[in-house]
């Protein structure tokens, strides 16, 4: 019996691939970054040849690393930035245009002019998503309305449009499979949640086909094998697939109601799973898929935060504050406080609970003795306070108490953000032992799948923490601290309303 599974974590900023043995520990772990482009304010692009070429990479090295071949793996699971969308032509799998990243504010006009029409209560009751630009429907409109490659091969036959994980196993499979699962295809603005389909009103609305559209399927089966030819000589099943914070969710071993994670990435995403039940939100959290697993689907409360990460590559590649991403902390922490020091990362609008795309980030309380190291630690009290506005408004919705917040992501090794996060939410922080939770996730489904692991109870048993962290603020420093935070933000919905934001061209 092969001893491993081999997991594909195909990112906003890179991919990861990691081997995992029984015991689930990581075997080997390669990384490829890939480049961002941004052809416009608040657009951004992928380059999908170079994505699949950097999971090619990835896998080779990782096998090298772990000293072993293809044909040692039991499985392979895929999970990837969700509602980024790419387009190929589905005879030879070559990309017509630049993948269109979740990101992306391109389509903000539509989805305003959308909401206008009176569209979103329906949108929401048949997806549990928004209109906003995040999602990959309004995308998709945008493509066959503005690039002729993907019209035209719309016209004829021949588009294939798909988030990042249909576009690999496409391409994985040697063209012979194009199918997506139930926790990606939920967030496109397409796939009604609740009868399981591509909703046939939607695609009108969207003025997409559905045969552009890949088949769905449970996110923990057998999708199809690996084309030799292309993945070094064997043939491997491929039997996991959920988009990243899904995945994160399974990886924690979040299995039960009420159980909740974040993963700190380039935005940070808190997932609650609310079992077979899909609980409706009114005030901007998402209702989503989180996996289709032995015949039934479990749901989840989400809310997207759009910006945390990426707020301390711009610390370290904007201004210049630091020279890697790992001194933020160090740097943080060599003040007691923020000094009065607000940043709101609004710098591609705000999402949960607020959806403003139009939000602008802002600095705010700076004083002639605002150093650096305010600077930097506003950034990362930032990743908290918003952290704690998703949490507030999930227990309220969901009805279910957040005892624990299970948390993961390069952000997570920092003990600052981890302690400030307890703090100014009263709930206790775990830090999963496994710093890949995310790729362990879609390892985990995969593994099911094929009978590597024998079921989630299984599974449940393996979480292990690495860290604690307690609430010791009391209730007045917190409501003080909070408080400046809302009225930060507030001020970043009125940037928008300015004349020099009309000025500056954004409207």
């Amino acid at each position: 019996m092969s001893k491993y599974i081999l997991s594909i974590d195909q990112g906003t900023t890179g991919t990861t691939a990691i081997i995992w043995d029984k015991e689930s520990r990581s075997v080997a772990r390669i990384n490829k970054e890939h480049k961002q482009y941004y052809p416009q304010p608040g657009w951004v692009e992928h380059d999908a040849v170079e994505i699949w070429d950097n999971v090619l990479f990835a896998v080779e090295e990782v096998l090298k690393e772990a000293s072993i071949s293809a044909a040692d793996l039991a499985a392979v699971g895929i999970t990837n930035q969700r509602e980024t969308i790419v387009f190929w032509d589905r005879n030879n799998g070559k990309p017509l245009s630049r993948a269109i990243v979740w990101q992306c504010r391109r389509t903000a006009e539509m989805c305003t002019r959308l909401k206008e029409e009176g569209y979103e209560e329906t949108v929401r009751t048949k997806t549990g998503l928004l209109l906003d630009p995040y999602f990959s429907g309004t995308k998709l409109r945008w493509a066959l309305e503005n690039l002729p490659e993907v019209a035209r091969a719309a016209d004829d036959g021949s588009l294939a449009c798909g988030t990042v994980d249909s576009y690999l196993l496409f391409r994985l499979t040697g063209g012979r499979v194009f199918v997506t699962d139930y926790s990606n295809a939920s967030r496109t603005l397409l796939y009604n949640i609740s009868t399981l389909k591509w909703d046939s009103e939607l695609l009108e609305l969207f003025k997409v086909p559905l045969n552009v559209l890949p088949e769905v399927k449970a996110s923990s089966t057998i999708f199809g094998e690996t084309d030799p030819e292309i993945f070094f000589g064997s043939s491997v099943p491929i039997g996991g697939i959920a988009g990243d914070q899904q995945s994160a969710l399974f990886g924690q071993a979040c299995y039960n109601p009420g159980m909740t994670k974040n993963t700190y990435g380039t935005g940070s995403f808190i997932l609650m799973n609310t079992g077979e039940k899909a609980v409706s939100s009114k005030q901007g959290l998402l209702t989503t898929i989180a996996w289709g697993l032995d015949n039934k689907v479990k749901y989840a409360l989400e809310g997207s935060i759009f910006i945390t990460g990426a707020a301390v590559q711009w610390l370290r590649d904007g201004l210049g504050l630091i020279e890697k991403s790992s001194d933020l902390e160090k740097l943080a922490s060599q003040v007691e406080d923020n000094g009065g020091v607000y940043l709101v990362p609004a710098f591609a609008g705000l999402g949960a609970p607020h959806w403003d795309p139009y939000a602008r980030g802002l600095i705010i309380g700076i004083t002639g003795g605002t150093s650096k190291a305010h600077l930097a630690r506003a950034v990362v009290e930032a990743m908290a306070y918003q952290t704690r506005d998703v949490l507030d408004l999930m227990y309220r919705e969901a009805g279910l108490p957040i005892t624990e917040l299970r948390v993961d992501g390069g952000a997570s090794v920092m003990d600052l953000l981890l302690q400030f996060q307890a703090d100014i939410t009263g709930t206790t922080v775990r830090r999963a032992a496994t710093f890949d939770t995310t790729a362990l996730g879609a390892a985990y489904l995969a593994g099911l799948a094929t009978g590597f692991w024998e079921n989630i109870d299984d599974l449940a048993g393996r979480w292990k923490q690495s860290a604690a962290f307690e609430p010791q603020m009391n209730d007045k420093a917190r409501k003080i601290l909070c408080s400046g935070w809302d009225e930060a933000v507030k001020r970043s919905f009125k940037w928008a309303e300015t004349d020099v934001y009309r000025f500056s061209g954004q409207d």
